[in-house]
């Protein structure tokens, strides 16, 4: 009879700091015996370091680890250097096309296996509604539960037929959540009633379909568990529901217990039994060693005390065990390919996503062909935080690139993805001598110094288009006389399409 601790351990997927193995990494790993391993921007400089990475641990351990990531795509995308950055699932949507969605659902599937992952952390299957959402908006299918479940399924089916692991998220669904469940602990008001007709559908069509595994959210949902705890805390949505009434027979993975949302309920160790109480065969501790090593703990703790019981652990790690064994080898596909392999397809959804929200002015093409002048964000500043393509990165030969391929010779304005008084006040002046600008526009309705960008740019530009670069909210604060156009997110291939759609809207 396996120990204790190492079923426990089985139930742990936990993260490394950095890109190279430490030998106090490798204690962690057994002294936890943690059986899952999820990969994060810092532990990636490139296919074959991670493939050493991946080797190294698992030879000093003498086991096979499970290994996810979150590659969902667009904005949130880990493993950026080795793979292809597909737009966001709110331009897959708009493309209108769900054979993108398999094909994409392929392609990831191809590559993350020759990385050596086994689980991505996608589709996020959440239903956006018109009511404001922080931390889903382009990263969801759309508004329509049928497109979104249809979409998803797709994808999902994709990625399964090349051997990869999808996980739908986030369980039973919080499109439209309040608040973003990294900072604070949202509370969603929905009904059994509500979340059956526009939030579930996408969840209950993909695991009809065979997904193989389940991520929850942490919302409090009031009126799905008179409790009042987050759903990751709740045997009422997690046991009875996912698990006996729709009767999931796949892995339920919590989201990270180290969130704000989590933190703010309780300490980590409390969280950890209470989300193993739950339901969860999986508990993500994503960050930090001593949370990771408390949560070990406090699940022992609880076991041996018989707080939990030993016999739905001895189910959790079964069913843990079947998913990690559907593929024995840890990298399939052969080596990482030297360019990603879904460039044609990247582009195919992100030209087909660009969409006008706003008609603008009827001579604004005519306009483009005199003096030209572009505000564009920094976003290198943002390179430490999340994954911004080297293209991107380098911001001005980027727009003299990609506008010349339309004939244009841009004038570029550089701001700050929060711009400062004095670069809005220059973009404003450049705007002012220009025959036409763009303003490429990142989130104007949640960044008040994005907001006085816009107003101060519409104010001084004889011809102005705004190129909406994450959620299309900023739609409604467009000016009468304004071209508006989204990809419905910033990606390279998109911002691509979006100029060059300029100069035939």
């Amino acid at each position: 009879m396996p120990d204790l601790e190492d079923l426990v351990g089985e139930q742990l997927m936990i993260g490394l700091p950095g890109p190279t193995l430490r030998d106090e990494d490798v204690r962690l790993f057994r002294e936890t015996r943690a059986g899952g391993l999820i990969l994060y921007r810092r532990n990636f400089e490139g296919g074959d370091q991670l493939r050493r990475l991946l080797g190294a641990l698992e030879s000093a351990l003498g086991r096979r680890l499970l290994v996810a990531t979150d590659h969902e795509g667009g904005r949130i995308v880990m493993l950026g250097g080795g793979t292809t950055i597909f737009p966001d699932n709110l331009a897959v949507g708009a493309a209108g096309e769900e054979a993108f969605a398999y094909r994409q659902g392929q392609v990831e599937a191809l590559e993350l296996r020759r990385l050596g992952v086994d689980v991505n952390f996608a589709p996020v299957l959440d239903v956006l509604t018109e009511r404001y959402s922080p931390n889903i908006g382009i990263r969801s299918y759309g508004k329509d539960p049928k497109v979104v479940g249809r979409y998803g399924v797709a994808r999902i089916r994709g990625m399964q037929k090349g051997g990869l692991s999808a996980c739908a998220k986030h369980f039973p669904g919080k499109g439209h959540s309040p608040l973003d469940a990294h900072l604070r602990l949202p509370t969603i008001d929905s009904t059994w009633a509500e979340m059956h007709m526009a939030h579930l559908p996408p969840f209950l069509e993909a695991i009809g379909a065979g997904i193989e595994c389940v991520m929850t959210s942490h919302p409090v949902y009031p009126n799905l568990d008179p409790a009042r705890v987050p759903a990751t805390f709740s045997r009422l949505i997690v046991e009875e529901y996912l698990r006996g009434q729709v009767g999931f027979k796949g892995v339920v993975f919590s989201d990270d217990l180290e969130m704000g949302a989590v933190s703010e309920a309780c300490p980590i160790g409390e969280a950890s039994v209470r989300t193993a109480a739950a339901g969860h065969d999986l508990l993500l501790v994503c960050h930090t060693e001593a949370a990771q090593r408390t949560s070990a703990a406090a699940l022992v703790d609880a076991y041996r005390a018989s707080r939990l019981p030993r016999r739905a652990l001895e189910q959790a790690v079964e069913r843990i065990r079947r998913l990690r064994e559907r593929r024995r080898e840890r990298f399939e596909g052969g080596p990482p390919a030297p360019e990603p392999d879904g460039a044609p397809l990247a582009w195919a959804i992100a030209t087909r996503a660009v969409t006008r929200v706003a008609p603008g002015r009827p001579d604004f093409t005519h306009a483009l062909n005199g003096r030209v002048a572009v505000v564009f964000p920094r976003f290198s500043e943002l390179a430490a935080r999340i994954t911004i393509e080297p293209e991107v990165a380098d911001e001005r030969g980027y727009l003299t690139r990609a506008f010349a391929r339309v004939g244009i010779e841009p004038e570029a304005i550089l701001v700050a993805p929060e711009p400062t008084p004095a670069e809005i006040a220059e973009a404003a002046e450049r705007a002012a001598a220009a025959d036409a600008t763009v303003l490429f526009l990142y989130d104007a309705h949640l960044y008040p110094s994005n907001r006085a960008l816009l107003d101060a740019v519409t104010a001084r530009a004889r011809a102005l288009a705004v190129v909406l670069l994450r959620d299309p909210y900023d739609a409604g604060l467009l000016a009468p006389g304004v071209l508006g156009l989204t990809a419905y997110g910033w990606r390279k291939c998109q911002i691509d399409a979006v100029i060059a759609r300029l100069s035939h809207p």
